[in-house]
């Protein structure tokens, strides 16, 4: 079998990408095809991408000027987009909006917050963000905000605050998936002792192969899989292998390989983070994803593992929680 004969009915999900700043500050569209970064909608449909979680990230230097008004103008970004171009996009926020794309050849768009910084301590905007369809929230970028430390707060890094442990119950509430990427250790045992529903870590790799402080122990993966979650290989060169420069998809592979060692076959999946950081060589942008496939095939993964890594198993995920 070769990649090619996968992708006609395959579901291809990508758990994370930075597109939506580019697109904000005006340096490209989601609509035309791009020599500058990874995303755009033509080349996620050479990918054979089905769904795209647009990560809404608030940068520090606009902080000053109120995280929540930035991550706005991103949410309004994308829906802009939505009514430009409904015949290639549609707002996923179930899983049969996933469906629906795949069989319309559409991308389904999921939105989701790198970072709990634009809820303050609001409760009620977390509210406000699902009903604009927000449906994966990313509880810390690197640093302290109201919900939770960063993983680079350093060994000292606190857990879930009282609002964290209330955000935490509220996502399961409203079917919001909760994303542990970035999150300091303590919070994600924190997490995992308060949530009730399945968690990701959307772009998150293996620190047995590469010890970075972004990547996992094999503990929290078993962890995050034995309580039905998942993990996303990314594609950050900087997670893959030192020294970074030196990345090819070939440890993208490897950490995949790992991955499905230790957190089983239906608890991996994908984020590439396009568009947050420098890719891999063989990685270079969304249109690489038959070579990944190609790669999971060489190495003797079976159809069923590969089918759930590139998309089914994020969509049992998102499924459960979001409905």
């Amino acid at each position: 079998m070769s990649s090619n004969n996968l992708y006609p009915d395959a579901i291809v999900v990508d758990g994370h990408c930075d597109t939506l700043g580019d697109v904000l500050e005006g340096k490209r569209t989601l609509a035309e095809r791009s020599t500058q970064g990874h995303v755009d909608l033509p080349r996620l449909a050479a990918g054979g991408v089905t769904a795209q979680i647009f990560a809404c990230f608030v940068p520090i230097h606009e902080y000053h000027r109120g995280a929540t008004r930035y991550a706005l103008h991103m949410v309004d970004t994308l829906h802009q987009a939505l009514d430009a171009y409904p015949d290639q996009l549609l707002l996923a926020t179930r899983a049969a909006d996933i469906r629906r794309a795949k069989a319309e050849g559409k991308v389904a768009a999921i939105l989701g917050l790198e970072g709990a910084e634009p809820l303050g301590d609001s409760i009620q905007t977390l509210r406000c963000f699902y009903r604009l369809g927000v449906r994966n929230l990313g509880l810390t970028w690197n640093f302290r905000n109201d919900v939770a430390d960063g993983v680079m707060e350093g060994p000292d890094a606190r857990g879930l605050s009282a609002f964290g442990r209330q955000v935490i119950e509220e996502c399961n509430r409203l079917g919001m998936v909760v994303d542990v990427s970035h999150l300091a250790p303590a919070g994600l045992e924190d997490v995992l002792r308060v949530s009730q529903q399945p968690v990701i870590a959307s772009h998150s790799n293996a620190r047995a192969l590469c010890d970075h402080p972004r990547n996992l122990t094999d503990v929290q993966i078993e962890a995050i899989a034995a309580r039905g979650g998942l993990v996303g290989v990314t594609f950050v060169d900087a997670f893959l292998h030192q020294p970074a420069s030196e990345a090819t998809i070939e440890h993208v592979l490897d950490h995949v390989d790992h991955l499905l060692r230790v957190a089983g076959p239906d608890h991996v999946a994908i984020g590439s983070d396009f568009d947050g950081a420098t890719m891999p060589q063989g990685l270079e942008d969304a249109t690489r994803y038959p070579a990944l496939t190609a790669g999971m095939l060489a190495r003797g993964h079976s159809e069923t593992v590969i089918r759930g890594v590139l998309g089914l198993n994020f969509l049992r995920v998102f499924e459960q929680v979001a409905g």
